[in-house]
């Protein structure tokens, strides 16, 4: 007989739910499991054999013996994990081109020049010349000429212009042009200059400027 666990209603065996109540029947102790008249399910296949790893080297099989480790180049490299810095290449060798523009340039001839006067006023007065540029003419506060040959005192007639010529000094080359006088410019007792056309001059040239004659002196610098 099996006794229902929820009414205690004895119900036959071999029954799986209760008469009295419907409710699951527990098995009868001694019944046999489900589990054990349920057939053994087929075991797996038993796997295959592994096959045998084959033994380390001798070469990679350790050792109790520790290898001194060589120092690193870089100690701080080394000390911070970080591989050392590459070596700076070589400067590469400038092209020809490159040094020959690097060359310096040639020296411009240094001299000292001056203009002399050997006819009108002064005669034997000399006016010393500066690099750059060189105004001849006639001083005048009030239009603001302050020529560096300034010729006011050779000139009672007033033939010369206040801004009467240019003496230039640039390049270690010596120019003259006239900048619009009224009674012209000359060298060499040549024909009148043009008004902005610059012409060089040499040691020993004469100028003409109204009524004074300038000589050009040079004087090399040793």
């Amino acid at each position: 007989m099996i006794k229902c666990g929820e009414c205690g209603y004895e119900n036959m065996d071999g029954l799986d739910y209760c008469d009295g109540c419907g409710a699951k029947l527990a098995p009868a102790a001694g019944a046999p499991a489900e589990s054990a008249t349920a057939p053994a399910a087929e075991s797996p296949a038993a796997p295959a054999a592994a096959e045998p790893q084959a033994a380390p080297e001798a070469s990679e099989a350790p050792t109790g013996e520790i290898k001194p480790q060589a120092p690193p180049e870089h100690p701080e490299a080394a000390a911070e994990g970080a591989a050392p810095a590459p070596e700076a290449p070589a400067p590469e060798a400038p092209a020809p081109e490159a040094a020959a523009a690097e060359a310096p340039a040639a020296a411009v001839p240094q001299f000292k020049a001056k203009v002399q006067i050997i006819r009108g006023g002064r005669k034997g007065h000399e006016f010393p010349l500066e690099d750059g540029n060189n105004f001849i003419g006639r001083w005048d506060p009030e239009t603001g000429a302050f020529p560096e040959v300034d010729l006011e005192q050779d000139d009672p007639e007033a033939k010369i212009s206040r801004k009467h010529a240019l003496i230039r000094i640039e390049g270690g080359k010596i120019t003259v042009e006239d900048i619009g006088s009224l009674n012209g410019t000359y060298v060499n007792r040549q024909p009148r200059l043009q008004p902005g056309n610059p012409v060089e001059l040499k040691s020993g040239d004469e100028l003409i400027v109204g009524k004074t004659f300038l000589k050009l002196i040079v004087d090399p610098i040793s």
